[in-house]
């Protein structure tokens, strides 16, 4: 079973010197996103083994809505201002759609 929420993924490739004020660019673009009617939520992960890739992972209600929805919204501009710099840095930006594969570990956050 898949569902129509699409998940949204792009891979950065930020340099070491430059991922405070990528972060930071991010932190900026989060207020937009989370303003978004379209965008069920966000996260931007950091590699361990290579400390130079981020992930973001923005889940959208669709990609239509992202798309026509949020990027002709009134909430695109100050995103796309705040991470305008970073755009050359991404490795790949693709939408996927969500399978009935998920579950939980035993493992309590922490």
């Amino acid at each position: 079973m898949t569902t129509t929420t699409t998940v949204e993924y792009i891979r950065y490739r930020i340099a070491l010197d430059d991922q405070a004020a990528f972060e930071d660019a991010y932190r900026r673009a989060a207020e937009s996103l989370a303003a978004a009617p379209q965008c069920i939520d966000y996260e931007l992960t950091r590699c361990q083994e290579e400390r130079e890739r981020y992930i973001l992972r923005i889940r959208w209600t669709s990609v239509e809505d992202h798309l026509q929805g949020f990027r002709k919204g009134e909430h695109f501009p100050a995103f796309f201002s705040a991470i305008r710099p970073y755009v050359t840095a991404i490795e790949e930006m693709q939408h996927y759609l969500a399978t009935d594969v998920v579950g939980i570990g035993k493992a309590t956050a922490q």
